[in-house]
């Protein structure tokens, strides 16, 4: 498995293309916004992208979906099934507080434990509410996509609508910390860490 983190949209989120370097099927996660140098490597690699997964539904997360997904046509859209409400309400995901009115319906719900398969990897989902109600992480190998659940020394924040530091909190320690310690964490914004890291460090939630 190779991952590439290629920042993307007005806020730079973590966009990450992963792909099987044995079968070239692989899948994007976040793209906040329209980045070509994802379509170039895309090309360049000679990709099949079967999925545009979703770790939550905020706008600096989804912002370039749509793009994207006409040049991917075969590319279906995951999202929790408890965030179907909130890609579907461009206020409530704040697409338009960040100069445009984004929508989307997904083309596959999940929810905690369902799993895809993308070439030899398998990816599992884990539903982490608490920054959004259908807040996800995606664990695939020794690596956990983390999205807005938990960054390096961090969290991420509650004040929103709908958000909660309780669940939170508690997916925290009941999906990710139960993880190896040695699993990689790939977050939605700065810089990678590892869930041992994060059990001795993160001042927020601890075991």
């Amino acid at each position: 498995m190779k991952i590439i983190n290629m920042p993307s949209g007005p806020l730079a989120v973590n966009t990450y293309l992963a792909f099987d370097e044995d079968t070239k099927k692989g899948f994007i996660v976040d793209p906040g916004g329209y980045n070509p140098q994802l379509t170039q490597r895309i090309a360049s690699e000679g990709l099949d992208i079967e999925y545009i997964i979703l770790t939550h539904g905020h706008s600096d997360h989804i912002g370039g979906v749509k793009q994207h997904k006409e040049e991917l046509p075969h590319a279906k859209l995951v999202a929790d099934a408890a965030e179907v409400p909130m890609l579907a309400d461009a206020a409530a995901n704040m697409s338009t507080m960040m100069g445009g009115a984004v929508t989307l319906t997904p083309d596959i719900t999940v929810n905690d434990g369902d799993t895809l398969q993308v070439g030899n990897m398998e990816l599992k989902f884990l539903h982490t509410p608490g920054h959004s109600p259908g807040g996800m992480c995606i664990v695939t190998g020794n690596v956990v996509f983390s999205g807005d659940t938990l960054f390096c020394a961090s969290i991420g924040r509650t004040d929103f609508p709908g958000c909660s530091f309780n669940d939170l909190a508690e997916a925290i320690r009941t999906k990710l910390y139960v993880l190896p310690d040695d699993t990689q964490v790939l977050p939605g914004h700065m810089g990678p860490t590892t869930i041992g890291y994060e059990k001795e460090n993160n001042p927020f939630v601890r075991p």
